[in-house]
């Protein structure tokens, strides 16, 4: 482990991230993390406990970062749940990243992150530093150099701590048997699991079961299913989202309501070879800047998967600052737009070429034909 880790590059940076956290501003939720040398754990920005003191407060780009120097997540904040960034990374708080075809090694660094970010590359227990180098084009020793230059961390510490942060997740949503979480988390061992775990965060993964109040993350559980929240930063025009996916929701397989901020749908799947099915609903939750998943339990298997689909579908990892700048001076009000998503790509594919082809609504009938005829997400018995 690297006792120091280049996060947040200059004074002028550190001072304008201890601003956001004193503000608990959500803007900057997922873009940096705040290690408190005083407790040793460290923090999204939104944290509600009190703000510590500015001379006992290290701030890291990532949670890798602040793991690799020893810090363990707050159990309190809960930095699983960040919205998915583009770390600060030597650019001032507020500005945008300039990129050029010069910066090659930093555009590799950064699409290094995003690919270790996928629940495909991990969750089956088995990745491979090769179909990373392969992904990238580049060779092993190459992706390695770069990844520990750019972002002070080996891509395998990188990927440690975004195991253990799900496992994390897991453990305090859910239900889930310890067993079930480690396999999901992507370990291919219990042992190796509650080893790590335990070096870590210096708790037995059952610690977070077992006598805990409940924290900020924690959602009552629900039983047809499993109640998980994310959240975004702000603004996000949930009303937009929504109404898009309103005017396009396809009988029988979804069913939009703006007006109680609720999206629900059929949702199928592959994993390692197997396919699952289900339902999920998604409820908008602006007041806290966070969205609440309810999975059905056909999905468990699925989860890290399922919720980076969803993320994915309605955009919750956006940066609104560098939308903001590419939007303004064409629409200035447009605050808070999201590029709205798709659960699946053969499903995308087949909306794209009955939307460009004919009306909306008469791609939304067709669409309906298509799930009625061939249940293409699941079981007539079991839709939305």
């Amino acid at each position: 482990m690297q006792a120091t880790t280049p996060a947040i590059n200059t004074l002028a940076e550190d001072d304008a991230c201890y601003l956001a956290l004193k503000a608990r501003d959500a803007r900057f939720d997922g873009r940096f993390f705040t290690a408190v040398s005083s407790t040793g754990v460290y923090c999204r920005p939104v944290c509600r406990v009190r703000t510590p003191k500015r001379e006992n407060c290290r701030f890291f780009a990532l949670a890798a970062q602040a793991e690799s120097a020893g810090y363990r997540p707050c159990l309190r904040c809960r930095p699983e749940l960040a919205p998915g960034a583009t770390p600060l990374n030597g650019a001032a708080l507020g500005s945008l990243q300039n990129w050029s075809t010069q910066d090659a090694s930093a555009i590799l660094a950064q699409q290094a992150a995003r690919l270790l970010d996928e629940p495909a590359l991990w969750s089956d227990g088995s990745p491979s530093m090769a179909d990373l180098a392969h992904r990238l084009g580049v060779s092993e020793r190459h992706v390695r150099r770069i990844f520990e230059t750019h972002w002070g961390v080996s891509p395998l510490q990188y990927l440690q701590t975004r195991r253990l942060l799900m496992a994390k997740r897991l453990l305090t949503d859910t239900q889930l048997p310890v067993t079930q979480v480690a396999a999901l988390s992507g370990f291919g061992s219990l042992r190796r699991f509650n080893a790590s775990f335990v070096e870590h965060y210096r708790l037995q993964p059952r610690q977070l079961r077992k006598d805990r109040e409940p924290v900020d993350g924690a959602i009552a559980p629900n039983a047809t299913g499993f109640v998980l929240k994310s959240a975004y930063r702000p603004p996000y025009d949930v009303a937009a989202m929504l109404n898009f996916f309103a005017t396009r929701q396809i009988a029988g397989m979804e069913l939009v309501d703006p007006a109680r901020l609720t999206l629900a749908r059929t949702l199928s799947l592959t994993v390692a070879k197997r396919s699952y099915s289900g339902w999920v609903q998604a409820r908008f939750v602006p007041e806290n800047c966070t969205v609440v998943f309810d999975i059905c339990h056909s999905l468990g298997d699925a989860l890290p998967l399922v919720l980076a689909r969803l993320r994915a579908m309605l955009d919750l990892d956006a940066e609104p600052w560098a939308i903001n700048a590419c939007m303004q001076d064409d629409f200035p009000g447009a605050d808070g737009l999201r590029v709205p998503g798709c659960a699946d790509g053969f499903e995308l594919g087949v909306r794209a070429i009955l939307g460009q082809q004919i009306t909306v609504q008469a791609a939304r009938t067709l669409g309906a034909r298509l799930v009625e005829r061939w249940a293409l997400m699941y079981p007539r018995r079991r839709r939305v």
